[in-house]
């Protein structure tokens, strides 16, 4: 719903149906992370939590309630028992902001009022995230880029953290030509280690190849990677009859064609295309969420919560 005469229009970002959406979702990691504070997710740290680790001997000073009586009693030696340490993480949202992005297919779903472009439902898939992030007490931050790191706000765990993110996300435009793989490999080198790292693009970019190798360099620096991609229903299925005038969102190229003699071949393309970024993903363990905008942004986020959540997906 559009902002309430006197609202910041950044607010429109996160509507009421989103919110109560979101609230009933949870994100948890899957591997280790690095936090600040206390949380739900397993640090590389050992404490004395929930989760049991491994045995260490007896040093004085140990707490004897944690001596394990079983090993003592087989062993004739004290040892304790040391958990995994739950912490929070640090999660940070990448928004593709190049101009293919801008694209607004007939099919997409209608919201506020207009159909969305992948770019704004990009937005409101980033905001989303920023809300339940930070309801569950977990780090946040924000990078826009095209060709290179447009905005960057670091991850920060305070609630002032959802407006910042809104305001970027409301003041961004799309624009620009693409340069996947080179901006994620600096965006690699700039977030600490051992975070979730959400990307939200259409992921184009003329060598799939330096792609893939630009996502196992957040694999190599110990990020879990989730990977929401996004394209018009229109980019999917090719459903065009009449002859097309077309312009390059991210250049000034234009060209004319007969879309049912490319048919065949641009879904071709497109399938492969698909197939590599899914199979890559796979080999890394991160997860691939292929998102269409002919379908509502809040169901499809909190559906793939849900698979996530019981191990489906």
């Amino acid at each position: 719903m559009p902002a309430l005469k006197n609202e910041p229009s950044y607010l429109k970002w996160l509507p009421s149906k989103t919110t109560a959406t979101i609230s009933r979702c949870e994100i948890v990691a899957r591997g280790m992370v690095e936090g600040f504070i206390a949380g739900r997710h397993r640090s590389p740290k050992k404490g004395f939590s929930v989760e049991f680790a491994e045995h260490r001997q007896y040093v004085p000073g140990d707490d004897l309630k944690n001596l394990d009586w079983k090993v003592l009693a087989r062993k004739d030696r004290l040892y304790v028992k040391q958990y995994m340490e739950e912490t929070n993480l640090r999660a940070t949202i990448l928004l593709d902001c190049s101009g293919s992005m801008a694209y607004r297919g007939d099919e997409a779903v209608n919201f506020a009022g207009r159909r969305l472009s992948k770019f704004e439902y990009g937005k409101y898939l980033a905001a989303a995230l920023s809300y339940l992030l930070i309801g569950q007490q977990d780090g946040v931050g924000l990078v826009l880029f095209d060709t290179a790191v447009r905005t960057y706000l670091p991850s920060k765990v305070r609630a002032s953290q959802v407006r910042r993110i809104l305001e970027c996300l409301d003041g961004a435009d799309p624009g620009g030509e693409t340069s996947v793989a080179d901006v994620f490999n600096d965006i690699a080198e700039r977030i600490a280690p051992r975070g979730m790292v959400f990307i939200i693009s259409d992921l184009f970019d003329d060598n799939m190849d330096e792609l893939i190798k630009s996502l196992h360099h957040f694999r190599y620096r110990k990020h879990e990677i989730i990977v929401l991609h996004i394209m018009a229903e229109e980019e999917l299925r090719f459903p065009f009859n009449n002859f097309l005038h077309l312009q390059d969102l991210e250049s000034t190229a234009e060209i004319q064609l007969d879309p049912k003699a490319l048919r065949a071949s641009y879904l071709e393309r497109v399938n492969d295309f698909l197939k590599k970024l899914a199979d890559g993903c796979g080999q890394m363990q991160a997860d691939y969420v292929p998102l269409s905008t002919k379908e509502p942004f809040e169901k499809a986020l909190s559906d793939y919560l849900s698979r996530r959540r019981t191990g489906a997906g």
